[in-house]
């Protein structure tokens, strides 16, 4: 279908009460088999005749249409789905409203078919049995009758509409605003109030009929000079129309040849402003009787957008305009706020609509031409040019880093465009650096891997942060390498800690998302080292800044970060804050004992370096266990370095531990016996005393000597336990009905199998090996018995044990483990 009459564009209000463009197509009508009745059908133009559907809707014989404009018709399918059809022409719009009034039984002239919203049967028949509603003559007299009928009207749909379409049919908007003027000119305070409420009540009925006479070139100014005169006000009256007519000045910064769209801009801008500042605020009841208003004013911004685009003489002028050296600097400021304007227009559009836009401000030229703004010195035309830039990021961030790439190629690094954005955000005069935060979010959208695209043939995050990383990234950590030369902040105002800070929280995000580049220059520039100065900030939250800094490079747990820290002894700084904090309790003292915790549990490198360099400085804190916890984890860590017998023990015990299936390992089973000796120390393994002595053939003392002396300083520790062990320990081998958990060593030479309960001298760390006199023993068998039942919750019920009563469990069972000679 080619006839432009019926091509339409189909809309629906969504939940923000915005209208979302569903598509354009050609609308139709005829009876659909399925629904029973006539219909309205949108085809999609893009697919021809035969195009997929955009809409098939019934023309319910009870629903309400509304013609708005000579180019909308406007519906409710149910109760919160609004349906609108917005026509190229006003030929189409007047047939296709025509078949719907004839399937209604209504007659065309009327702009709505049917009642918005039901009543009570009793009000309906009482309002049916007048057949209108009689106004008062126009004139000075009745005025106050006039309000009173209209603010009676408004709480009643039925009323409200017969209200009218008695003030369109009688031409009542222009009597009112002749009466309006007399007022003026008589100074007549209580007829412009009276007409104040009535102008108000008008706007409430929300008819767009109404709102085409009162939004007309003769009618506008005096609707607003009736608003003025707001009786709340106690006679001083807003001077709105001052404002519209003296101060704020329509310029044509390119010239406009079209006067229906010069027409059209200067309604919207009145409108929008008889939205905003003159009408009061609506409460929630009145805010829904003014939705006409809002379409009005999306649909003017929609067709000034659309004029706009098509009339490639104008934007040809204005880009070439606002990239010529010749353009004084007044007439770029006007074109500068001319774009952002039209930008923000745009945020009306729906998306398909949108993207169309910035192609073609992208193909004008619009990312050069922000380059060239962006190197004035007007703050004010600065200002306007991040706005536009806000906008071209957050629609195609792709766009403008493919742009970026392509002009290094040209240029040098101090004039590259993502440069002049970081020089801006750096040098922000603003005390609460408010541009400064919000070219911060642009460049991390800019870097942020995750919107960044992948082809077959380019990987757009390798391209763009190498070539971030060479051109940009010195001008963005200019400002920290300047102010850490020496131990302490060279400035420490709060201006510069604030734009620091910023710096701080775009690298700790590069440190997050960047790996691999973020970490070369990290630690080729030594920039982490740099940060730390910065715990010395009488700054709290810089201080905290550069904690959470390193934080994040420790999380990473990557080894080459590792190995920097500790070569250039990079906790020293966080030493130092943390003992010049004291014992305050604050975020400070909590964010370094987190990292110090980290540490212990995670990273068992760090832990070495940070006993062996600052346990001496660390040793006396004990309000939290989390520094002797290290040197505990450090002294375990030595212990199996120095017995590394000790670790094939545990790896035996790993090998043939008992288990109730044939499972593989769960996570909570690998955990276990991960676990330091500290752990294994607090599972119920309880050597029962013995007088007997293990039997040894001398041939094998030595060797048997090694094996053991893992074991006996395990035995030592449990015999040095504090009484409260040796409590929970007597608790649980005395329960009834339990086999308390032993730890045998029998050898197959021996002729008796002995228990211990502590390391006898003979397996002492430099004692002498004892052992029967005999044929040295051909194999020896070691038979363990300890408390590793297969529970789910062993790790949990483990470190209970280590500071109470430990918890009743099933018996364990004993396994047996064999050990060649």
């Amino acid at each position: 279908m080619t006839d432009t009459r019926r091509r339409v564009k189909v809309y629906t209000l969504n939940e923000d009460r915005q209208w979302d463009d569903r598509g354009t197509g050609h609308v139709s009508s005829g009876y659909v088999e399925r629904l029973k009745g006539m219909s309205l059908l949108v085809r999609a133009e893009s697919d021809g005749e035969s195009g997929s559907l955009l809409l098939e809707s019934k023309i319910n014989p009870n629903t309400a249409y509304q013609k708005q404009q000579d180019t909308l018709i406007v519906w409710s399918e149910a109760e919160n789905y609004d349906l609108a059809l917005s026509f190229q022409e006003k030929a189409g719009c007047d047939e296709i409203w025509e078949k719907i009034c004839q399937v209604q039984g209504k007659d065309p002239s009327v702009d709505i078919t049917q009642e918005l919203v039901d009543e009570s049967e009793e009000e309906r028949f009482d309002d049916m049995s007048s057949p209108g509603l009689e106004l008062p003559p126009c004139e000075l007299g009745h005025l106050e009758e006039l309000a009173e009928l209209v603010a009676s009207s408004l709480p009643s749909p039925l009323r409200r509409e017969k209200l009218a379409l008695a003030v369109e049919n009688e031409g009542y908007i222009r009597k009112l605003l002749e009466l309006f003027r007399q007022c003026e000119d008589l100074e007549n305070a209580d007829g412009l109030h009276h007409l104040y409420e009535i102008v108000k009540g008008i706007f409430l009925l929300n008819r767009t009929a109404l709102f085409e006479v009162m939004f007309s070139e003769e009618c506008i100014m005096d609707v607003i000079g009736c608003l003025e005169h707001d009786p709340a006000l106690d006679g001083l009256p807003r001077r709105h129309r001052d404002f519209l007519t003296k101060t704020a000045r329509f310029k044509e910064v390119i010239p406009i040849g079209d006067p229906e769209l010069r027409a059209k801009i200067h309604q919207t801008y009145r409108v929008q402003y008889i939205q905003d500042m003159v009408l009061p605020t609506p409460s929630v009841f009145e805010e829904n009787m003014l939705s006409t208003l809002h379409s009005f004013i999306f649909f003017n911004k929609v067709e000034i957008v659309g004029m706009l685009q098509d009339d490639e003489k104008f934007l040809t002028d204005l880009f070439a305009q606002l990239t010529d050296e010749a353009t004084d600097d007044d007439k770029r400021h006007e074109l500068v706020n001319f774009l952002k304007e039209f930008c923000a227009f745009s945020q009306t559009l729906q998306p398909q609509n949108r993207d169309t836009f910035f192609k073609t401000l992208s193909n004008m030229g619009i990312l050069p031409a922000l380059e060239v703004i962006l190197g004035m010195d007007d703050v004010q035309v600065r200002g306007a040019a991040t706005d536009i830039f806000s906008y071209l990021v957050e629609y195609n961030p792709s766009m403008v880093r493919e742009f970026i790439m392509q002009e290094s190629q040209q240029n040098d690094d101090d004039i590259l465009l993502i440069n002049l954005i970081i020089e801006h955000m750096i040098c922000d005069s603003d005390p609460e650096l408010g541009g400064a935060v919000q070219l911060m979010g642009l460049l991390r959208t800019l870097v942020d891997p995750e919107n960044m695209m992948a082809t077959a043939n380019k990987t757009e995050k390798t391209e763009f942060l190498s070539f971030f990383y060479k051109h940009c990234m010195h001008v963005l950590s200019a400002p920290l390498l300047a102010n850490t030369t020496d131990d302490k902040p060279s400035r420490d105002d709060f201006q510069t800690s604030q734009l620091l800070a910023l710096i701080l929280e775009l690298l700790t995000f590069c440190v997050e998302h960047h790996t691999y580049h973020i970490k070369n220059y990290i630690i080729n520039k030594d920039i982490l080292r740099r940060v730390l100065v910065l715990t010395a900030s009488q700054h709290a939250f810089l201080a905290l800044c550069a904690l959470r800094f390193m934080r994040r490079i420790i999380g990473l747990k990557d080894e080459f970060y590792n190995r920097y820290i500790m070569k250039n002894f990079l906790f020293e700084p966080v030493v130092k804050a943390f003992l010049n904090n004291g014992a305050r309790y604050n975020l400070m003292n909590s964010a370094i004992i987190e990292m110090f915790e980290y540490v212990r549990v995670d990273v068992k490198s760090l832990t070495a370096h940070i006993v062996e360099n600052y346990w001496k400085s660390l040793e006396d804190v004990d309000y939290v266990q989390t520094f002797k916890g290290l040197k505990l984890r450090y002294e375990q860590q030595r212990e199996r370095q120095d017995n590394p017998k000790l670790d094939s023990m545990r790896s035996i015990l790993r090998n043939h531990r008992f288990r109730r299936d044939a499972r593989t390992l769960d996570d909570d089973e690998e955990m276990w016996f991960n676990a330091d000796e500290e752990e294994l120390e607090d599972c119920e393994a309880v050597v029962p005393p013995s007088d007997n002595k293990i039997t040894k053939a001398s041939g094998g003392a030595g060797e048997n000597e090694d094996l053991m002396d893992p074991i006996s300083k395990f035995m030592e520790r449990k015999k040095l336990k504090d009484s409260d062990d040796k409590e929970v320990l007597g608790k649980s081998s005395s329960l009834s009905g339990r086999q308390s958990p032993s730890f045998k060593l029998s050898f197959s030479g021996s002729t008796t199998k002995t228990s211990l309960s502590s390391p006898p001298a003979s397996l002492r760390p430099g004692s002498p090996g004892s052992g029967a006199k005999g044929s040295p023993p051909t194999a020896a068998t070691v038979t363990t018995k300890v408390g590793l039942v297969d529970y789910p919750d062993d790790d949990e019920e483990d470190e209970e044990e280590v500071g109470g009563e430990s918890k009743e469990e099933t018996p364990p069972l004993s396994k047996k483990s064999k050990l060649s000679s």
